[in-house]
């Protein structure tokens, strides 16, 4: 029986929820060797996980605004570390970037350095001092800061825009993976895939996602590592793969210069159903110019800085100290699954391409790889597809296609390891999306029923009311989400990489300079924040028509050109306009002091 406070008890309190998830995976494993289909396994994985957080988001109900919003400020560094990481390593993390390392090679290995790298912007430049701040949501830092509805209502739209960019392609991951485990049409599964991310956040708002966001780490970080030891030691590769990187990147060269690359013609991919992809380029090259490497790295790092869903991470703790601590333990938590992303994707395609594996499909004739159980579950799922386009019976390097997101998911059977393990990987692809969906849809719906239904429409609103416009806004929110990633306007990873770019071109340098330069004024962050956007905006239009881009700046990376607008901008509006009241500019130099009481702690 655990007695006391629940924020002290926390470490027994999860101690016993990870003794009780590998006690599962026991179980199924022995369910498993006794007959059970692996389709029951799935569906047994899928719906215990989620049964567990949405019991967890029911039992952190409140109806406390302060807990609904920042989880009344007292979440212990190292598990708001673990939420922020849940938070952070979304089903592109989980599902779409160690598929884009196995296509693309190397270069994507800038999405790893900006991802993690952002979180040092944050630790150095924000998070702290939004905390000293005080606020629930970062348009009421942009909004207290500048002065102003204008200002605040701009910082809800770039939030909003960002931010449902972001959603749409986590329930398009929860979608993928609920369609593969109950073996449901994806426009279906999407749905089922909201449900569950409503379960959690509903009720319990900041508080519920937190403790919920806590249990789906331990999840997602079990689920991912598991496979990648299991399949290096059954491999040769050693039982910590890390160390052994370099030798099986030669390896797969090696092989690749020995089956050669011949580029299929365009009749040839005509028959390759949508969305999936071959193997177009040595692994071992780098697919991107430096500069192409470092923009993109360049454009993760800010927009990392810029998400909304992690700043407000960081206003749950208890304090300014506690906030910088926080980040130092949400970097380790992100790096032991962001240091195995490369090694999974090199060993998933040794299995596919090596001879000497039993598990080696390229090579052998086409009739028996279409033969082979998990190609044909993968088949039925539109994620895989072979096709013999010479006529020679053989499957050749380039004759062998599969979707950008099954490279994890489909992995575990591909090598050979218990279904079981399939059913965990399934599991922590859930928990990595909708833990930031959860993050996401909050932000979206505490910045509309705080910032503007409360701070700008309604201010005399009473708690319950604005709790109940908050719940009402998670489920249009999570439904417009749902519709649009059931329409598959764009890749999970593509989806990721626009947020980023969204949330750099209107909020960086409002954010930054809110903090670092008194200067800067209610005038210069409005045109900050509409300029940036807006030519952000403009300039991923321009080239997806068809546009040359401009210095080197792709659809990828069209944040850098759109917070550079807003940088000058805002410079340039700020210092032609009279500058900030005395006032606000001592609550700048206070924000900077790393001690003493919050802002607006009696505002709220």
């Amino acid at each position: 029986m655990i007695k006391g406070n629940f924020i002290d008890n926390l470490p027994k309190v999860y101690g016993i929820y990870t003794g009780g998830f590998i006690a599962f995976i026991i179980i199924m494993s022995i369910a498993e060797q006794m007959g059970m289909t692996s389709k029951t396994i799935g569906i047994c994985f899928v719906a215990f996980t989620v049964a567990i957080y949405a019991i967890i988001g029911y039992l952190s109900r409140t109806a406390q605004a302060d807990a609904y919003y920042v989880a009344g400020r007292q979440v212990p560094t190292v598990f708001n570390g673990m939420a922020t990481a849940a938070d952070w390593m979304s089903g592109a993390s989980f599902v779409a970037m160690a598929g884009g390392i196995y296509f693309k090679g190397y270069g994507y290995m800038a999405l790893l350095v900006g991802w993690t790298g952002g979180y040092v912007l944050v630790a150095s430049l924000l998070a702290p001092y939004l905390r000293k701040f005080g606020c629930y949501t970062v348009p009421d830092f942009i909004g207290t800061r500048y002065g102003g509805n204008l200002s605040r209502l701009l910082a809800v739209i770039v939030l909003t825009v960002a931010s449902f960019t972001y959603v749409t392609a986590q329930i398009n991951a929860t979608g993928t993976i609920a369609s593969v485990a109950l073996d449901i049409p994806f426009q279906y599964a999407v749905y089922v895939g909201l449900v569950s991310i409503l379960l959690c956040s509903m009720l319990g708002g900041m508080r519920g996602v937190t403790w919920t966001q806590v249990a789906q780490y331990i999840v997602l970080i079990i689920a991912y590592l598991l496979p990648v030891f299991w399949i290096s030691n059954k491999m040769g590769a050693g039982f910590f793969p890390h160390f052994m990187l370099a030798d099986e990147v030669s390896r797969i060269a090696e092989l690749e210069a020995q089956f050669g690359f011949v580029k299929n013609s365009a009749e040839n991919l005509k028959e390759v159903p949508k969305g999936l992809a071959g193997i177009t380029k040595a692994h071992s090259a780098v697919n991107a110019t430096p500069w192409a490497f470092i923009s993109l790295a360049l454009a993760m790092m800010m927009g990392t800085a810029s998400l909304p869903h992690v700043m407000m991470r960081y206003f749950t703790t208890p304090s300014v100290k506690a906030a910088r601590k926080s980040v130092g333990w949400s970097l380790f938590f992100i790096f032991l699954l962001y240091s195995s992303a490369p090694m999974l994707a090199t060993l998933s395609k040794l299995s596919l391409i090596d001879p000497s594996l039993p598990t080696g499909i390229i090579g052998k004739s086409i009739a028996e790889v279409q033969s082979i159980d998990w190609y044909q579950n993968w088949n039925q799922a539109n994620l895989m597809f072979v096709s013999d386009f010479n006529g020679n019976g053989t499957l050749e390097l380039n004759e062998f296609f599969m979707g950008g997101k099954a490279v994890v998911l489909a992995t575990p059977e591909i090598a050979g390891l218990p279904y079981v393990i399939s059913g965990l990987v399934a599991a922590g692809g859930m928990a990595a999306a909708m833990s930031t969906a959860d993050g996401l849809i909050l932000a979206i719906a505490n910045a509309l029923s705080h910032d503007l239904y409360y701070k700008i429409i309604d201010p005399k609103a009473e708690t319950a009311k604005r709790l109940v416009i908050a719940r009402v806004l998670l489920v249009v929110i999570g439904f417009a989400g749902a519709t649009i990633a059931a329409m598959e306007i764009q890749g999970i990873l593509g989806s990721v990489i626009w947020a980023f770019d969204f949330a750099m071109s209107g909020l960086f340098f409002p954010l930054v300079l809110g903090v670092w330069w008194k200067r800067a004024n209610k005038e210069g962050a409005i045109a900050g924040m509409a300029l940036g956007l807006i030519s952000g905006a403009g300039y991923l239009i321009w080239v997806r028509n068809g546009g040359s881009g401009f210095l080197g700046i792709t659809q990828l990376t069209f944040g850098i050109f759109g917070s550079a607008v807003s940088l000058v901008s805002m410079v340039v509006v700020s210092l032609m306009t009279s500058a900030p009241n005395a006032a606000t500019q001592k609550m700048v130099d206070e924000v900077r002091v790393p001690s003493g009481k919050s802002i607006l702690g009696k505002q709220h």
